[in-house]
């Protein structure tokens, strides 16, 4: 049967390029073909840039003719979120009140070293405006679907992102993740997603989220994350957090055994409703560990009695309130209506309220690195809820309102730094996928990355050609 080369990963399109079975043109046409079928429906890509991806599968094509690859990513298909700055493309950030006609004549460090490696830039993928909800919808570009099921939400905010990978429109993505923006789209997608230590992945321009900000990988394995992160996790000195150079092969450090680190297990971070397949998919998704030769328990950090959700909310707002001086008070309305009233909300916290918050931050951040120092990894869920339906800004609970506590687990480790990504573990009897979270201490990055390519590789979840 011959290859469908838009569901291959970006590790099998590699081996057929150097098996001379494919080249990067028929990749290329073949996921253009595609995306004019599949996106219209689901709405993952905002800019679809077909004639320089061509151009650039050609070139790629030459050099694979004649054994010369750019580097380990040469003729890979990458989308990035529309957050992401792309020398050529307009970065609109999802808002109708970006001006699209000024100079956009620099890369991101992570696309900067993406184009080195010879990977094909293909389009941007959608965000919520400013990427400020979990959830894909704009007054830009509309409202983006799952592949799964189109008419539920692919999460946020690099859904777009989710979307595109799970769909077949390019194996690898860009996405940025500032309380759970890429491993939250990628549970409700069954892809993986990865969220380094903060800093491990350079990042430029400066996020208005603060230091709560990252840019990771989205791939449908581990095992091509790891690729990209070979690529991507390199210092550049348009960020002075970033972290500096080291010599970590990830792909190599996947081979590594698992046996006998220390796990554990905790489906709930504090009191909050969690759904009852998700309750039964993760703890059996934790006992695969144990089979893999883990010694996994349930455990608990000490945090001190701070609460992670109100701590990240008060920086998530502040944050966002600096929008409203961005831009002229005639403009506000402009704003998805979720946005503005988030930034009015964070006008109404003082510096008194930013202080404290920091300092949480810090006893929150000292619990979950302690909790590292006894445990190797964390499993939870990445959410407490599967994809539930768009148009929504969150599910609605048995009562039928909104339950505004879906998202508990991923913006802790925004708030400590620590890697987490988010691997598909199982599916609800609705046929949605459920994420596995796998956290571990700081610059453990590819301790997480191996355990989950173990579990891939024991227990994969199989992406049907989507939209089903």
């Amino acid at each position: 049967m011959k290859t469908d080369l838009t569901q291959a990963t970006a590790t099998e399109l590699l081996a057929l390029y150097r098996k001379d079975k494919a080249s990067p043109v028929d990749v290329v046409k073949a996921i253009l073909a595609r995306a004019q079928d599949v996106n219209p429906g689901i709405n993952a890509l905002c800019r679809v840039d077909a004639d320089n991806a061509l151009k650039q599968a050609r070139a790629s094509e030459k050099r694979w003719r004649k054994d010369e690859p750019l580097g380990p990513l040469d003729g890979v298909p990458v989308t990035v979120k529309e957050l992401i700055r792309v020398a050529g493309w307009p970065t609109l950030m999802g808002s109708k009140l970006v001006d699209p006609d000024q100079r956009w004549d620099e890369d991101a460090p992570s696309v900067a070293r993406l184009r080195e490696s010879g990977a094909i830039l293909l389009g941007q993928t959608t965000s919520s405006e400013y990427g400020h909800k979990g959830v894909t919808d704009s007054p830009l570009h509309g409202v983006t679907r799952n592949p799964w099921n189109t008419a539920m939400t692919p999460g946020g905010s690099s859904g777009g992102a989710a979307a595109a990978v799970a769909a077949g429109l390019g194996p690898l993505a860009l996405g940025t993740d500032g309380g759970g923006s890429v491993r939250l789209p990628a549970s409700f997608c069954g892809i993986f997603g990865l969220k380094a230590t903060y800093g491990r992945v350079a990042a430029w321009p400066p996020s208005l989220n603060g230091d709560l900000a990252n840019t990771g990988p989205m791939a449908r394995t581990a095992e091509d994350a790891a690729l990209m992160m070979n690529v991507i996790a390199r210092p550049d000195p348009r960020d002075p957090w970033s972290l500096p150079e080291h010599d970590i092969d990830y792909s190599k450090k996947l081979k590594g055994r698992l046996r006998k680190l220390r796990v554990g297990l905790m489906l709930k971070f504090g009191d909050h409703p969690l759904d009852p397949e998700v309750a039964d998919i993760v703890p059996a998704a934790a006992r695969h560990f144990e089979e893999l030769g883990c010694h996994v328990e349930e455990a608990a950090p000490d945090l001190g009695g701070v609460d992670g959700r109100r701590t990240f909310g008060v920086h998530w707002l502040s944050f966002a309130q600096h929008l409203l001086k961005m831009y002229p008070a005639d403009r506000h309305n402009d704003f998805d209506p979720s946005l503005l009233v988030m930034a009015r909300e964070g006008q109404k916290y003082s510096s008194a309220d930013l202080v404290q918050a920091m300092a949480d931050r810090r006893t929150l951040s000292i619990g979950w690195t302690r909790f590292f120092d006894k445990y190797d990894l964390l499993l939870c869920p990445t959410l407490a809820v599967p994809a539930f339906e768009t148009g929504r800004g969150a599910p609605m609970d048995a009562d039928g309102k909104p339950n505004m506590q879906w998202s508990p687990y991923t913006a802790h480790f925004n708030l400590s730094r620590h890697p987490a990504a988010s691997v598909p573990c199982g599916l609800t009897r609705a046929g949605l996928p459920v994420g596995l979270m796998i956290v571990s201490g700081h610059y453990r990055d590819a301790l997480v990355l191996r355990a989950a390519h173990h579990f891939q590789t024991a227990f994969p979840l199989k992406l049907p050609v989507l939209p089903n």
